[in-house]
Order: structure tokens, then sequence, then C-alpha cells
């Protein structure tokens, strides 16, 4: 088996164990909100709520929770392909950035935002393409540049997302959690290292001379 064989398949391993993580936590998500609707429990009261003392766990919930099936439904794909996208393309970093983007959008959020409930998994998935997009564009290798222009091509709409439009929307989310993955993006550009270039059979390759090449070569 050659060494580019070997990592190729390294890469598939790793992107499907990328996407069972992401798949998994979108599981999750919907046995929150499948059991909220069976069990008719109010759980929007464990969300954000900006500076006051009882809204400050929010920062722990509120990417659990969603207001409707419709919510969740909106967010799950983006969840599933971004978590997958970042996970896959930057492993290290990604140790870092989804930890600070939970919790720093949160608390963001309490310090900052309109005194109103705040929850949803878009607070992390603003974060997630925002950094992947832009460390993309910062590293500028093969596999970063895919990644990030697949990334916007799918969600690249979600910009408009972090200015206000709808009162019911916390744009304050989408914001802080945009504005914290541009930071790590700069701060994490090189904290991954770059996919190792393909060698192709033909590459390295030197034509040995012959005997009349170096017969003609003294003429």
């Amino acid at each position: 088996m050659t060494e580019q064989q070997i990592n190729t398949g390294d890469d598939a391993q790793r992107l499907r164990r990328s996407f069972m993580l992401a798949v998994s936590f979108a599981v999750f998500l919907w046995l929150i909100e499948l059991a909220k609707n069976l069990f008719n429990l109010d759980l929007e009261v464990y969300g954000v709520l900006p500076r006051h003392m009882v809204g400050l766990s929010g920062i722990l919930w509120a990417p659990l929770i969603h207001g409707s099936l419709s919510h969740l439904f909106a967010n799950t794909m983006p969840i599933v392909l971004l978590t997958t996208a970042l996970l896959y393309g930057y492993p290290r970093s990604a140790r870092i950035v989804l930890p600070i983007i939970y919790l720093g959008t949160g608390l963001c959020v309490w310090l900052f935002a309109r005194s109103a409930y705040h929850f949803g998994a878009s607070s992390l998935t603003f974060g997630m393409m925002f950094f992947v997009f832009v460390v993309g564009a910062l590293r500028w290798d093969s596999r970063a540049i895919v990644i990030s222009m697949v990334v916007f091509f799918l969600y690249g709409g979600m910009i408009w997302g972090v200015f206000p439009s709808d009162p019911r929307v916390s744009f304050e989310s989408h914001f802080f959690s945009a504005v914290i993955g541009v930071v790590l993006a700069f701060l994490l550009k090189n904290y991954d290292a770059a996919p190792p270039m393909k060698k192709y059979s033909w590459e390295g390759e030197v034509d040995e001379p012959s005997g009349d090449d170096e017969w003609n070569s003294r003429e």
C-alpha cells in the first residue's frame, strides 16, 4: 500500500468519524425537542436571559433548546454539515473552537443582547461557518480552499443573519458567534498542519540518458 493510499484511507476514516459525531449531536438535539413536546415542557426559560442571574445558566443550555420542531429542523442540516467540516478539516482547532463558540457566544449575549430569552443551535452554526470560511481564505492550502468554498456555497447567505430583521430571531447570537469564529480563524489559522502534497507517479522520474545521448553530447 502506497503512502498516498494510506493518507486517503485516513482522510476517509476521519471524515466518517466527523460526520457520525455531528449526526450524534443533531440526534441529541432532536431527542431534547421530542421530549419537550411529548411531556409539554417549557424549556425556553432555560435560554440566555441577558443581565439576569437566572438567565446566566442559559449559557450552558441555550444551544440545546429550540422554540419549535421547525426551528430545530432549520438548524439540523447546518449543524451536521458545518460540524463535519470543522471536525474533518481542523481537528486540532475544533477542540478550541467549539467550546469557545459555545460558551463565548452565550456570555456575550448575556452581557449585551436584548432582554429576552435567546436560544437555538444557530449560536453554534454561525461561528463554525465563519471560522471555516475565513480560515480557508487565510491558509490557502488545497483542502482548506475546497472546504471553505463548499461551506460558503451552501451557507454563505447566513451572513445576513448577523443583522437585525425578525424580532423573534436572536441576531445577537448570530453576530457574536460570527465574530468569535472570525477571531479564532485568525488566531488558529496555522494550528492544524496542512495536508501533505499529493505526489503523482510521474513526479520525480528522471530519464536516464542513453549511450547515444552521451556520445552526441561529446560531439
